[in-house]
């Protein structure tokens, strides 16, 4: 699943986590969020120190995440939405805007923002994204804490 990433264990105790989740695809979105939530408390942070937020869908993921930014001094957000390609080119846009979007709040905020974004060609690779030992959810979620602690450091 972690294609040539490995990840070290991290502490990640009094670290204060949000997570941005679209509820368009929930079916997807849902499996990713509880992948990252895991990883999260595999790694010390507590359940009160998660700010979960959903939202509409994956283009209201990034002001989602700026809102957090701004008012919950959070330490790293992990963006969760699934754009399915469909017959017109409405998934090209808003695939490019989120994904510049949440590249902007990176380089702006001064806050890691994981871009748990899964921009599929079909259901099959949605479905083989976010369920199971495949789950994306489980590394985005280290990837947070590991940035946060950068930030920290």
């Amino acid at each position: 699943m972690t294609k040539g990433i490995t990840f070290e264990p991290v502490n990640g105790e009094g670290l204060r986590i949000g997570i941005v989740k679209a509820r368009w695809n929930s079916q997807y979105t849902d499996p990713i969020a509880q992948g990252v939530l895991q990883a999260l408390y595999d790694s010390g942070v507590l359940a009160k120190d998660v700010v979960e937020l959903e939202v509409p869908g994956a283009y209201e993921v990034m002001y989602g995440a700026k809102h957090l930014i701004d008012t919950n001094q959070v330490d790293a957000i992990v963006c969760i939405g699934v754009l399915i390609k469909g017959e017109s080119l409405h998934f090209e846009y808003i695939s490019e805007a989120v994904s510049l979007g949440i590249k902007d709040l990176n380089i702006i905020s001064g806050v890691p923002v994981v871009f748990g974004i899964l921009t599929c060609l079909n259901e099959a690779q949605a479905e083989a994204r976010s369920q199971g030992e495949s789950n994306h959810g489980y590394p985005w979620g280290q990837t947070a804490i590991e940035m946060a602690l950068l930030c920290k450091s």
